[in-house]
């Protein structure tokens, strides 16, 4: 029968496709392991540091050589393990490892030739010892990621929830579990506060209401859960919860010409006057760059904590205007053309149908900023890295 034989054809198609893939698998597997067995990088990079201290550019013309061949076949097992790895976070992982090598072979070999050109620099040895250090460290991590590959291909299998390549393990991640539960708290209790105000025009209750759907975002990142799959994404996240502050700061600003002088105005001022320094913080943190797992939980355990801190920060500030807004019954325009009273909402004027539905119960990033930081992460990778 035509059909049969049909399906006869495609399962030995299917078969003779995964049998492919395992050859492509095994041979990738073996040539990554051949560069680890037949190379000692601590060895590389300690002659060239001794050819620097030593004034043999020679020896470094020969080391350079030799360093450049290397790199070019780490980054080409990265290429591999890009086309075999069967998880999204190892695919990630590898790229990112690719692209750090391409940086670091020339910093290292134009380090070294500052040295043997100023032997007696204390400045250019540490810059030498930095960018050796820094290449050692991120060897150290592809080989744990040829490792965890091979694992994968053969049938060790991930666990359900998303380990996050560029985090240590479970054990080591209890500060960031700990911090993401903090600013949980923090986004409930903001949460709670703008709930009671009715305006969803209202540019600070709207603002407010997205950063919080932003910490909620990163806090499930914390948990292995939710639309935040890597340490890029929660950079990337962070970056946009930073703009979001700003234009938030920016809001309350122009509220606080209505605010009648007095004890108010005074902490509203005094509130507002603490968020630009934060802002700025967070964003420097998400700009640096980092080299390695450890260095990379230290800048996620910062980025967590300074979003924390502003989140915490902007609580006070919008709190503050609600009550300002009440106490004067002052009229806020969030545009040119439009005028809003800041009115208090009572329990009963909910229906539940309001179109922004609570982070928690979805799961899912509400605000269109936060939105667009999800659609945007390929594209952002150049403050991340």
């Amino acid at each position: 029968m035509p059909g049969a034989e049909f399906a006869a054809m495609a399962l030995r198609l299917q078969q003779t496709s995964q049998e492919f893939r395992k050859e492509l698998q095994d041979t990738a597997l073996e040539q990554a392991n051949d560069i680890f067995s037949s190379s000692s990088d601590v060895e590389m990079v300690a002659r060239m540091k001794s050819a620097g201290l030593a004034g043999d550019l020679d020896k470094i013309d020969e080391l350079t050589v030799q360093i450049c061949e290397h790199s070019e076949q780490l980054q080409e097992a990265c290429k591999l393990l890009r086309h075999i790895a069967a998880a999204e976070p190892l695919v990630v992982a590898a790229e990112h490892a690719e692209n750090n090598l391409q940086t670091l072979g020339p910093q290292v070999i134009s380090a070294a030739q500052t040295l043997c050109t100023h032997p007696s620099s204390k400045i250019a040895k540490e810059n030498l010892d930095i960018f050796c250090d820094s290449w050692e460290m991120q060897v150290n991590d592809l080989s744990m990621l040829v490792k965890e590959t091979t694992d994968i291909c053969r049938g060790r299998t991930m666990a359900e929830k998303q380990t996050y390549m560029s985090l240590p393990r479970p054990g080591e991640q209890a500060k960031i579990v700990k911090l993401g539960l903090e600013m949980k708290l923090i986004t409930s209790e903001m949460d709670a506060e703008t709930e009671k105000w009715e305006e969803a025009e209202n540019d600070v209750v709207k603002r407010a209401k997205n950063m919080s759907s932003m910490a909620f975002s990163m806090y499930l990142f914390t948990r292995g859960e939710g639309p935040l799959k890597t340490t890029q994404d929660l950079f990337t996240q962070a970056a946009y919860f930073a703009e979001e502050a700003n234009k938030l700061h920016k809001s309350v600003r122009e509220f606080l010409y209505q605010v009648p002088s007095g004890g108010h105005k005074n902490e509203l001022q005094s509130y507002l006057d603490t968020v630009p320094p934060l802002i700025q913080q967070l964003l420097f943190t998400i700009k640096s760059p980092t080299i390695g797992k450890a260095a990379t939980f230290n800048k996620v355990d910062s980025v967590i904590q300074e979003t924390k801190n502003l989140m915490n920060a902007i609580a006070k500030l919008v709190t503050t205007c609600l009550i300002c807004a009440t106490k004067y019954s002052i009229d806020y325009r969030s545009s040119p053309h439009m005028a809003h009273r800041w009115r208090h909402q009572s329990p009963m004027a909910s229906n539940g149908d309001d179109a922004s539905t609570s982070s928690e119960a979805s799961g899912v990033v509400r605000s269109a900023s936060a939105q667009k930081a999800l659609h945007s992460l390929s594209g952002y990778s150049d403050v991340l890295q």
